[in-house]
């Protein structure tokens, strides 16, 4: 069990020899010691055979791959699955970054990044892989609460998934666009419901709309969890009645505490 940062194994994938340096020394302002630096994706998944590490971390442009590529490989290994990530870059497009954002990861760090940003990432990391960070309300059995969990990136679904059982939470349905979700709510009741924006046939603001308009279960709280940044859609779903909104990628912590506001206004 990982009880601090000195416990975590970093896989560090980072071409550049002086880069490699500068973050394992801002890592070792952390407390994190174990450190093994890759030139290339090639060698690391290598090492992956051998030995699994807590978290990796990676440059977006690689001299094999993108960091891209690298995490959506990861994501579709059942063996790494799991694997914490966080991606260094100095890219700030939305349509470069949107693909890593999707997969579930722990962080995207800019390039340059300040010991305070590393450690934001390093605590999401923690309380990701934190199996026993139950809710903090009083529900006679929180095994029960059943979410319905609404994103068209199963990668996403999987690490929304993961922070949720980590909070104590077991009973879970999923769909891949707001039109599945509302074919679901017609026909299950459910307790919670955490959904993208950004998704085909049906987004998640026509998702909030048919459930606060249409649906049986109209005030079913409603949790998004989005990477837009657009403050006019913002608040055009804040309009519609969603219960709270958190960015992706996110923070495991900063999703207990919505959830638990949530959960209790309830």
């Amino acid at each position: 069990m990982l009880t601090g940062f000195a416990d975590l194994v970093v896989y560090l994938v980072e071409p550049s020899q002086t880069q490699g340096r500068i973050i394992a020394a801002l890592l070792g302002q952390h407390g994190v010691r174990n450190v093994e630096r890759f030139e290339n994706a090639g060698a690391m998944f290598a090492r992956l055979g051998v030995q699994a590490p807590s978290l990796i971390i990676s440059a977006l442009y690689l001299p094999d791959m993108a960091g891209t590529d690298l995490v959506q490989r990861l994501r579709a290994d059942p063996a790494t699955e799991h694997t914490p990530f966080i991606l260094i870059s100095s890219e700030t497009r939305p349509q470069v970054l949107e693909p890593v954002r999707q997969s579930g990861v722990c962080g995207i760090l800019p390039k340059p990044f300040t010991a305070a940003q590393l450690g934001m990432a390093l605590r999401a990391t923690l309380d990701y892989l934190d199996a026993d960070a139950p809710l903090d309300i009083d529900l006679a059995d929180l095994e029960e609460l059943k979410v319905l969990i609404v994103d068209d990136s199963p990668s996403a679904r999987k690490f929304i998934r993961r922070v949720l059982e980590n909070l104590g939470i077991s009973h879970f349905i999923e769909a891949s666009n707001g039109k599945e979700a509302a074919t679901i709510l017609d026909e299950a009741m459910v307790d919670l419901v955490v959904t993208d924006y950004n998704m085909p046939e049906m987004d998640g603001k026509g998702l909030i709309d048919y459930i606060r308009q249409k649906s049986w279960q109209n005030s079913v709280p409603v949790l998004m969890v989005t990477s837009e940044s657009d403050q006019g859609r913002l608040a055009a779903i804040e309009e519609a009645g969603v219960s709270g909104i958190c960015d992706k990628p996110f923070e495991p912590n900063t999703v207990k505490a919505l959830l638990t506001k949530i959960l209790r206004a309830g």
